[in-house]
């Protein structure tokens, strides 16, 4: 005989999960794990079914869940990008040799800076792996074991969220990476799809919590 079905969890407490889900989605500054998020619900209430639930009420919303960079975020409606960007100043764009480095990273990656220049057919610059460095769209991934043991060079869970990714599987055509410069539009809460950004601010922390992914 199969198994019944878990009971539904009481209206009023997943109702009470939906709102701490909500708040500390909107707490933390970066995309948060379903399993983050299952820390601070009530016993009893999966996490998951807590998330469902506030994609689809927040769907049609100015602002809208949605799953990203292996976690969930809140991001301004994609329709409502160019009423946004007519009002908000976008300070500056990476250059096209940063975004191409960076595209030749994601697609090759872990990959020397060698090996960058390689693929280019031109010299890298170190400012150009510094402003990558400066955003939080690459890291360094070790060493290569040849002489000189040059640094590997890799894509941040920053760079997902940066193009709207949930992972690596999901890249466009490296063409359609490249294919004009990307804002590096600063906002305190929400994201521009139709402009994908850069969000920097300072880590919210949320006391009692420990990213099961991420020792400190």
């Amino acid at each position: 005989m199969s198994e019944p079905p878990d009971p539904a969890p009481d209206p009023a407490l997943f109702a009470h999960a939906l709102r701490i889900a909500e708040a500390l989605v909107f707490a933390s500054d970066r995309p948060i794990a379903a399993a983050r998020v299952q820390q601070a619900l009530p016993p009893g209430v999966d996490a998951r079914a807590v998330l469902t639930a506030l994609l689809a009420a927040t769907a049609g919303r100015p602002v809208e869940l949605v799953e990203v960079a292996g976690g969930f975020a809140f991001r301004t409606a994609a329709d409502l990008a160019p009423a946004l960007t007519r009002v908000v100043e976008v300070p500056r764009r990476l250059p096209r040799v940063a975004m191409e480095t960076l595209a030749i990273i994601a697609y090759h990656q872990p990959v020397t800076r060698p090996e960058i220049e390689e693929i280019r057919g031109a010299a890298l610059s170190q400012a150009t792996l510094e402003a990558l460095l400066e955003h939080g769209l690459i890291a360094p991934r070790g060493r290569k074991e040849v002489p000189g043991r040059p640094s590997l060079w890799g894509t941040t869970p920053r760079f997902l969220e940066h193009f709207g990714l949930q992972g690596l599987s999901d890249l466009p055509r490296r063409e359609e990476l490249v294919s004009e410069p990307r804002p590096l539009f600063q906002a305190p809460e929400a994201q521009v799809l139709d402009a994908p950004e850069v969000f920097q601010a300072p880590e919210a922390r949320v006391p009692g919590l420990q990213d099961p992914e991420s020792p400190e």
